[in-house]
């Protein structure tokens, strides 16, 4: 175990950068790629809305997880706060809104629950409840234009193999009881999610939408890319935070289970190629 001085947190991050920020999924998903560059066929995009709609919905197992095996009450909230926005908590700005931004508010009552509309960053607590502002919501209405209902998405019946692997990994590591292994997990997921994959999306669908599908609404997507762009910004404050912790801690736990779970997030990424591949075999 290395000692916790300022040199060993340099180091640590060192070994975070060569061994687990390297990762293949981040650094070179194939998907993805194919995905930003390639005109989309509304198949591939039905099946895509549909395995991700697996992910996102059973991703909340993995959060409740993550708010029950807190290791203190500052943690939980914060699992907390993840959770409780998916399910449809709008977060309150912890700064004081402008005049204009409330009178915008004010004025459209009906759109707080639009991901084109509300906040980005800030608390659940003392937000506001709206059954539209619900993540998986967002989803139904992207994917109604598309011809998917309700029960078409969303459930473990409608997950492949790949994407059920992808959910019950994040359940056994990022959702774990072991502080540790839950840390390393969940600092992967934070970098993976803000390492561009959002963005790659958005251009693939941009261009889909402009071709085909011209109603396609992409704002549970751009509300994601925004959301991942200010996380990026605090992942050093808080690995270093938790370096300096008073809680027991080893960096070779830490970086193997965010290695275990960036695996995880390939299998699903790389599932969803095989699938589209199978299909047409196009590249």
């Amino acid at each position: 175990m290395v000692k916790r001085n300022k040199k060993g947190f340099e180091h640590f991050e060192e070994r975070i950068q060569n061994e687990l920020l390297s990762h293949t999924i981040i650094n070179n998903n194939k998907y993805c790629q194919w995905f930003e560059r390639t005109p989309l066929k509304s198949q591939e995009v039905r099946h895509f809305t549909q395995q991700f709609s697996v992910f996102s919905n059973l991703f909340l197992v993995a959060q409740l997880y993550k708010m029950i095996n807190a290791v203190d009450l500052q943690e939980m909230r914060a699992a907390k706060e993840i959770l409780a926005n998916e399910i449809g908590c709008i977060f309150k700005p912890k700064h004081s809104e402008s005049d204009e931004s409330k009178q915008q508010r004010q004025l459209n009552p009906e759109d707080e629950g639009d991901p084109g509309l509300v906040n980005t960053e800030g608390t659940i607590d003392g937000g506001t409840f709206r059954f539209r502002a619900a993540h998986f919501e967002w989803l139904l209405n992207f994917a109604k234009p598309l011809g998917l209902t309700f029960q078409d998405l969303g459930k473990r019946e409608h997950g492949t193999k790949s994407t059920l692997f992808f959910c019950d990994e994040l359940i056994r590591i990022y959702g774990s009881h072991d502080f540790v292994q839950a840390a390393g997990a969940s600092f992967a997921v934070e970098n993976w999610a803000a390492a561009g994959f959002w963005k790659q999306l958005i251009t693939g669908l941009k261009e889909f939408k402009s071709q085909q599908v011209p109603n396609l609404p992409l704002a549970f997507f751009t509300w994601h890319d925004k959301v991942e762009a200010q996380h990026k910004e605090h992942t050093h404050d808080e690995l270093k935070d938790l370096y300096f912790s008073d809680y027991p801690f080893d960096e070779d736990q830490f970086i193997a289970a965010g290695i275990e779970m960036l695996d995880g997030v390939g299998v699903f990424w790389d599932g969803l190629n095989q699938d589209r591949l199978a299909v047409n075999g196009r590249d």
